[in-house]
């Protein structure tokens, strides 16, 4: 091939458009409509386009209709089922994204795709020019020759002549005869019957040619080392005629009458209105922002939706008193005032301030820059008296403010002695109770969902990895601007998302009495942190060092060799190719899997080695995560941890944390259960923890209304052991640990929408047996049923479900044509009100627990929230007055139909209070 020019770059589009479909993972917008199978094709063209930047292009489809190969076999492509309405649907906004880019894209009636490909390719190759073939269609290697190349642009494998002789053991001369001989099922080419790819290989190499040379020696049949070779020759001269229509078939024209000539085939500059319009349609937020900012850099203005024109910004600096003093007249005088605080870190306990800016009219907002420091920076105002003169505003209750992610800013100018007030709305936590799943919930999405525009990113003027610049040291031309947009952004997002929420009464009820009120107060649990024994921790550390070290040990006894545990690839071939373990899954590239789900299900089946790999995994994890890390995290401040605490992750409302994630820290195994106790009271103090007992389940049994587990917790029965005397049939005080072992099983996995084969391998039974059981259930709990159905069809009819307290979760996969999807989201109807009930009554529990402790002067806190549990540190002579204090909010957080029962234990630790 001519390196010298650039080659002719044809792309089998109808090919990827179904690999993409069938081979990616399921992709929708927030109204379900399907998108992956587009993302896919395209993400492969711009791929494609970045490693031809100069060739002649083309996409090219299969149109509509029938072609020249049904007229010659009726029976042509009769198998295939018709196109899955998921993915047709995805055919007009990927034909219409090709065109925008500016790919020429071919589609000729009457001709397939492989037709206009060959026909192009041989022309541009008659004329001397390279071309490129991208394509996963085996049918394509008959086209290879000295000029053309294929390229399988999603496995990444280039194919030439002598590439077509390695994956087919024949040159692409011969691909014809070899598809002929074996037919395909895919296209329904019949072929000869019994002739698979094996013998028709045997009779290609063997012979020496194709079908004609095939049929001039059938004499010669008998002689060849291929099975079943004595009568193969009768059966070839039985199916001639087939054998030479399939050979039509299997043909890819090369002479197809086209209007359009290969120089023609030049890609032209992408239409940048027409991509944003439709990337916003497809919800493809990366390429959009990056278009808005493309646009925005080249001085385009790009109407945003529902905005009739675009109002260019006003955004200042302030690096005087007199223009300070304007701004801080109109910030004591503004009904709302956005804000946000530039910082050194991500971590609001380790960041020092370095600016803050303020909006309080859309469009227009200024940056006042404290603490920058780089070569050349102008004189800045002095910080303290800066802070001093903002103290009154920032704390003042009445002046209602807007903030994104408020309780960072929060924690950032509480370490300079401000506690901010009247911080009415949070732009995160606006977005996060109007749809918890339509995005992600930071300023940069929330803008380009939004309000439809892009913004300057922080990597954008501090840089990006190793060398990436503090805000301190990004010289103010920049940060200026940048800082600006933020408050700017947050009060138009405000003014957006707040009247949506207005005109949905539960949700604003959410954010008002929810939301809102638990943003200060974990600010306080997060400054709060939590006291850590180090040295234990350094024990532990060592300790499961130890049991690493044994396990290791182990590992290479029952492999019969040494090998490193935590390489997938050898442990795959210790497991499967040495030991030959049964497969049972396979990874997305074909490689049998060494997953933990795998690994659990073969020390399920009685294999040794999976079960000391699993336990080796945990150890480990429980080292690497937090007997080493957690002294690395205590804060040299405080000589504490101070965990973050997300509001806007899941989605169902419940609290996630991070820096330490502590609602991971496992309480099954005796190594999890000693981390926790490296979670210790300071002297004259004590830990109480504080958790609903059973919460969902009996969320469950108000929502369901079903009288027998109503009963059952209104007498204050173990309900598993209820449940167990109604599945099994005994009386309650003959129920067996394992019966309420099973019962306890069938209770939760019906909340989380276990199937009866889920249960079944989870209790030990065989998938009927646990069928029966489920079906007992049921019986004895027809509330539950009647519950789960009406719930189902409720979805389904509104597209989400609500909490008791009117949270709503959408599930824009409810109608999705793919069953797994449908049903995964029938699954989460089930569990989310449930789940998010309960996250919604730990939350009151919270603000009513610490409005008490804040007005009563208790020497008490809340130190950590960890799923339905509270854990506080207290004075050691106050500790029955907390409890009894701290049981009686939490069990009125919310009316149910049962009791919410609270259990408190106290400790020097957290272990021993848990």
């Amino acid at each position: 091939m001519t390196d010298s020019i650039a080659p002719l770059i044809l792309v089998d589009g109808s090919s990827y458009l179904y690999r993409a479909f069938h081979a990616l993972p399921p992709l929708t917008t927030s109204t379900g409509k399907p998108t992956g199978a587009v993302k896919g094709v395209l993400n492969m063209l711009k791929s494609l386009r970045k490693q031809y930047p100069d060739s002649p292009f083309a996409v090219v489809f299969d149109a509509k209709g029938p072609t020249f190969r049904d007229a010659l076999f009726e029976n042509y492509k009769s198998h295939r089922p018709p196109m899955p309405d998921d993915l047709r649907l995805q055919v007009e906004p990927l034909h219409a994204s090709v065109k925008a880019l500016g790919l020429p894209l071919l589609c000729i009636d009457g001709v397939e795709a492989d037709d206009v490909i060959g026909t192009l390719a041989r022309q541009s190759a008659a004329l001397g020019c390279p071309v490129v073939i991208s394509t996963g269609d085996k049918d394509m290697a008959q086209l290879v020759d000295d000029h053309i190349t294929l390229v399988n642009t999603m496995t990444g494998t280039v194919m030439d002549a002598d590439g077509v002789r390695e994956k087919f053991g024949i040159g692409p001369e011969l691909i014809i005869d070899y598809l002929a001989l074996m037919g395909d099922k895919v296209d329904n080419i019949p072929g000869v019957p019994g002739v698979g790819e094996k013998t028709a290989l045997g009779l290609l190499t063997g012979l020496g040619g194709g079908m004609d040379v095939i049929y001039a020696n059938l004499d010669k049949i008998a002689e060849l080392p291929i099975r079943g070779a004595k009568k193969l020759a009768e059966k070839m001269l039985e199916h001639k005629d087939m054998a030479y229509l399939s050979h039509q078939l299997a043909t890819i024209k090369v002479d197809v009458e086209l209007d359009v000539r290969v120089d023609a085939l030049h890609p032209t500059e992408p239409n940048r209105e027409a991509l944003i319009e439709l990337y916003r349609k497809l919800e493809f937020k990366n390429w959009l922002d990056d278009l808005l900012r493309e646009a925005k850099a080249a001085g385009e203005a790009v109407e945003a939706p529902n905005q009739a024109e675009a109002v260019e910004p006003e955004y200042e600096t302030i690096l005087d008193q007199a223009r300070f003093d304007i701004w801080l007249n109109r910030l004591q005088n503004a009904t709302l005032i956005a804000f946000d605080t530039e910082t050194t870190s991500i971590h609001a306990q380790q960041a020092d301030l370095v600016g803050i800016s303020f909006a309080v009219s859309p469009h227009e907002a200024a940056y006042v820059p404290l603490a920058h420091n780089y070569m050349g920076v102008p004189d800045q105002l002095d910080r303290d008296q800066v802070l001093a003169a903002l103290k009154p505003v920032l704390e003042d209750p009445g002046k209602r403010k807007v903030a994104q992610h408020a309780k960072y800013d929060m924690n950032v100018l509480a370490h300079y002695g401000i506690q901010v007030q009247g911080v009415a709305f949070d732009t995160m936590l606006e977005s996060y109770v109007l749809d918890s799943t339509a995005t992600r919930h930071d300023l940069d999405s929330l803008a380009l969902k939004y309000l439809g525009t892009g913004t300057v990113r922080f990597e954008d003027i501090a840089g990006k990895g190793a060398k990436q610049l503090t805000f301190d040291q990004i010289a103010l031309e920049q940060a200026g601007p940048y800082a600006a947009e933020d408050a700017d952004l947050t009060l138009r997002l405000h003014q957006t998302l707040w009247q949506k929420l207005q005109g949905i009464t539960s949700l604003a009820k959410v954010l008002e009495q929810i939301e809102m009120p638990l943003v200060p107060v974990l600010a306080r649990i997060e400054r709060s942190g939590a006291l850590v024994d180090a040295k234990l921790l350094g024990i532990q550390s060592r300790e499961l060092g130890d049991k690493m070290v044994a396990l290791e040990r182990q590992a290479f006894e029952l492999a019969g060799e040494e090998f490193n545990l935590g390489s997938p690839k050898q442990l795959c071939a210790i497991l499967y190719e040495k030991q030959g373990l049964p497969v049972i899954s396979k990874t997305a590239k074909g490689q049998p899997s060494t997953a933990e789900s795998v690994l659990a299900e073969l020390a399920d089946q009685g294999y040794e080695l999976p079960q000391v790999i699993m336990q080796y995994r945990t150890v480990s994890k429980l080292k690497s995560t937090y007997t080493d890390r957690l002294p690395e995290q205590i804060n040299p401040r405080t000589g504490r941890i101070h965990t973050s605490y997300h509001q806007a992750v899941t989605a169902t409302g419940r609290l996630s944390s991070s820096d330490p994630n502590l609602q991971n820290i496992p309480i099954r195994s005796a190594e999890g259960r000693r981390i926790r106790q490296a979670f210790i009271a300071p002297p004259g103090y004590k830990i109480m923890a504080a958790d609903y007992s059973q919460i969902e389940l009996r969320i469950m049994a108000h929502l369901a209304q079903d009288e027998g587990l109503l009963d059952a917790f209104r007498k204050g029965l173990d309900v598993h052991r209820a449940t167990a005397a109604e599945v099994f049939g005994v009386a309650l005080d003959e129920v067996s640990n394992d019966q309420r072992r099973s019962a306890k099983a069938i209770n939760f996995g019906l909340i989380y929408g276990m199937s009866a084969f889920g249960l079944a391998k989870q209790i030990g039974v065989d998938r009927k047996q646990s069928q029966d059981y489920i079906d007992r259930y049921f019986t004895r709990y027809p509330g539950v049923l009647r519950y789960m159905e009406d719930t189902r069809a409720q979805a389904a009819e509104k597209g989400f479900v609500e909490t008791l307290f009117g949270r709503r979760l959408y599930l824009p996969e409810i109608h999705s044509k793919n069953q797994a999807m449908r049903k995964g989201a029938e699954r989460t109807a089930i569990n989310a009100p449930m789940q998010g009930t309960a996250a919604d009554i730990i939350k009151r529990a919270m603000i009513e627990v610490d409005r008490w402790l804040q007005s009563s002067g208790l020497d008490a806190r809340v130190v950590m929230q960890v799923h339905d549990e509270l854990v506080l540190e207290v004075r050691e002579d106050l500790l029955d007055q907390v409890s009894a204090g701290l049981c009686e909010r939490m069990s009125a957080a919310a009316e149910l139909d049962v009791p919410l029962l609270v259990e408190t234990g106290i400790g020097d630790n957290w272990d021993e209070a848990h």
